[in-house]
Order: C-alpha cells, then sequence, then structure tokens
C-alpha cells in the first residue's frame, strides 16, 4: 500500500462507510454523492491546505475527479458537511481506536488558541457573539476573540479527545471536563504550568491517572521541565496550524466552526492510521499535500 492522497481517501471511505450507523433515508431524490464520499472530499480539502471552498471544489475536479464521479457546489458541500459534524466527531473516535498509538499509556493534554475575528467590530456582528471570549495566547504575547481547542493525544499526536470552550474558559475546569470523558485508569497525563493546582492534580487521581507537569519556580522540585516530552504535542500544533490550516478554520457560526476543527482533526487521524499501515513515520504529511 502506497502512502498517497489517492491510496488514503479510499481506505478512509471503506473505513467510514462501514463504521458509522446507516442514516435514515431523505426524503426526495437520492443525493448523487454519499455522506461517505463527502466526508472523504472535506479531508482532501484539509489535506492539499486549500481553505477556500470554491477553489477547493474547482481543483477537485481535476485533481480527485477519478475517485468522486461527482462533485457538490459550494454551497451544497458547505452545508451538507455542517450537518454531518456529529458524523465527523464519531469518526475521529473510530479511526483513532484502530491506531496502535491509540493503547498508549502516556496522553498529552494542552490547549491552543482558535481566533475568531480580529476587530472589535467583527465581533460585535459575528454570530458566535456570545460565544467566543477574549483570551491571552502565551506563547504569542498576544490577545485573541474566539475559542481555545483542548486537545488530549498520544505521543504521536493521534486526536484521543477533545474540547472547544470559549477563550476565556477556565483552563483546568475545560479539562477536567474533557478528562472525565476520555482519561482510563492507569494512564499518564503531561501537560504545561497552565494546568498546575492540587484541585486538579487529585481530580486526576480519581480518576485512576498520574499528572505531570514542568515545575514551577515557586515550588519545590519534583518532574523538572520535561521540556523534550512538551515539545511533541506543540509540533502536534505547529501540524495544525501550518499544514492543516486550523487558524483558517473560515467558521462563521457555531455548528460551522465545530465542523471545520473537526475536518482537520480528523485529516490528522486517518493521516496518522495511514502512516501506521504503510510503515510511515506517524505525523508525516507531505505525502498526502499535492
Amino acid at each position: 500500500m502506497h502512502a498517497d492522497l489517492d491510496a488514503l481517501l479510499t481506505v478512509l471511505y471503506v473505513l467510514v462507510d462501514d463504521l458509522l450507523p446507516r442514516g435514515q433515508r431523505r426524503r426526495g431524490r437520492r443525493p448523487r454523492i454519499s455522506d461517505s464520499e463527502l466526508i472523504c472530499l472535506a479531508v482532501a480539502q484539509v489535506l492539499l491546505d486549500c481553505p477556500n471552498e470554491r477553489r477547493f471544489l474547482r481543483l477537485a475536479k481535476r485533481r480527485l475527479g477519478h475517485l468522486f464521479p461527482y462533485i457538490p457546489g459550494q454551497s451544497g458541500f458547505n452545508k451538507r458537511l455542517r450537518s454531518l459534524a456529529p458524523q465527523l466527531l464519531e469518526a475521529i473516535a473510530l479511526l483513532a481506536r484502530l491506531s496502535p498509538s491509540f493503547c498508549d499509556r502516556l496522553r498529552l493534554l494542552d490547549s491552543t488558541p482558535v481566533p475568531c475575528a480580529a476587530s472589535r467590530e467583527t465581533v460585535r456582528r459575528s454570530a458566535l457573539a456570545g460565544l467566543g471570549g477574549y483570551g491571552y495566547c502565551r506563547s504569542h504575547s498576544r490577545w485573541f476573540w474566539g475559542f481555545r481547542l483542548y486537545l488530549l493525544c498520544s505521543p504521536d499526536g493521534l486526536p484521543i479527545g477533545f474540547e472547544l470552550a470559549p477563550a476565556n474558559a477556565p483552563e483546568r475546569l475545560v479539562a477536567a471536563e474533557l478528562l472525565e470523558r476520555v482519561l482510563q485508569p492507569g494512564q499518564t497525563v503531561i501537560a504545561d504550568k497552565g494546568f498546575a493546582g492540587a484541585e486538579f492534580e487529585h481530580h486526576i487521581t480519581a480518576l485512576g491517572g498520574t499528572l505531570l507537569r514542568p515545575d514551577r519556580r515557586d515550588e519545590q522540585p519534583r518532574f523538572g521541565s520535561l521540556g523534550g516530552i512538551r515539545q511533541w504535542i506543540e509540533s502536534t500544533f505547529d501540524t495544525l496550524k501550518d499544514q492543516l490550516s486550523l487558524e483558517r478554520h473560515g467558521g462563521r457560526t457555531l455548528t460551522g466552526l465545530i465542523s471545520r476543527i473537526a475536518r482537520r482533526l480528523l485529516a490528522l487521524t486517518a493521516a496518522i492510521l495511514h502512516n501506521w499501515q504503510t510503515g510511515n513515520p506517524g505525523r508525516n504529511l507531505t505525502a498526502y499535500d499535492h
């Protein structure tokens, strides 16, 4: 099996079509492109790094026409994928369980900004007004408006669990809710200094896990800097932002934002799984971007 976009989309279609439950039959004419095909087309858009939907659909007719006999218009493409947000989230979980790294006992936890507006006027008129919030990005020393994506992943970057929360939501509270859903007893969670706190640590212990984080200057040394391991999740976020256009998501409504973020996480999950199957490095996406 080759590590190229055509092979990945073929395998993804088979898995998604087999694993996802069949939806109820819609009234009216049968769609010319199935939900499974549409999900694969959305993953191709992310891997080809073409956030503009109109431009991508023009490209898809030339590049992917042999795989997709029918390429929908921009309006239908966007509307169908918004309605498929639950299926996208389910596909991520199903594919993650097929990857060998899902069984790893080490989990990496962190969050990254998902900006949704750059000006005060845009914030005021946005359909996300009242849902997003202002937050501070320590990595870039700047404020932003929107949400934060909380990600729990395996050492190779495989998404295990994730949560989208307003940028001003308490980090430890959101992370605790995420871990309650997906953390398994006996697993070790490595987080950054922002998740320091006895209550948060005790919460993870009560779930059967162990928390490791870099030492703060005002406390006794315990675990050291953990810089080498912390770099693993930082590089995963770099992949999401640079190669999978996370910060160029283009979401204007909450459903659209969730759908667009889910497409990127699904693309990352599918690529990691396919790389395992083909014997390639876990998060190497260069074979799929052309």
